[in-house]
């Protein structure tokens, strides 16, 4: 939990129980999850507590959002060192069309997109859809 403590800090978070907690969680999954599917996990906890938990850790670029296309958003923790920022350390999200799970491709970087004059990107969101490793193994 130390290791946690001082992630949360060295980002400007104060590490509140809650916070503690849902940093653990999101960091034992190896993939992208909604508040929904979060708030499962934590069902004594206030929604509006864990909302603003993942509001604080998307401002401080503890997590990132993910829009893959199912309408829900879901987050997954920022690698170290990540600006989340147009042109910086954007990666490439897989969503199984068969399972519904999204992963962060992280080796898989966004190449620089240049715009049309005048044009100024806010946020790019890259998901490639398809069958992932697991489930096309369940194909075999």
């Amino acid at each position: 939990m130390e290791k946690i403590v001082k992630k949360l800090e060295s980002k400007g978070v104060r590490p509140t129980a809650m916070r503690l907690m849902t940093y653990k969680r999101l960091a034992q999954l190896n993939v992208a999850i909604s508040l929904g599917e979060l708030e499962k996990d934590f069902e004594r906890s206030e929604r509006s507590t864990l909302f603003r938990t993942m509001k604080t850790f998307e401002e401080k670029g503890i997590v990132h959002q993910i829009e893959d296309g199912t309408g829900i958003i879901k987050y997954a923790l920022c690698e170290d060192n990540c600006e989340c920022e147009v042109g910086n350390d954007l990666h490439l999200h897989f969503h199984c069309n068969s399972c519904g799970e999204t992963v962060c491709l992280t080796e898989h970087k966004i190449p620089t997109i240049n715009l049309p004059e005048g044009y100024v990107a806010e946020d790019i969101n890259l998901v490639a859809k398809g069958i992932c490793e697991k489930c096309s193994d369940d194909l075999d």
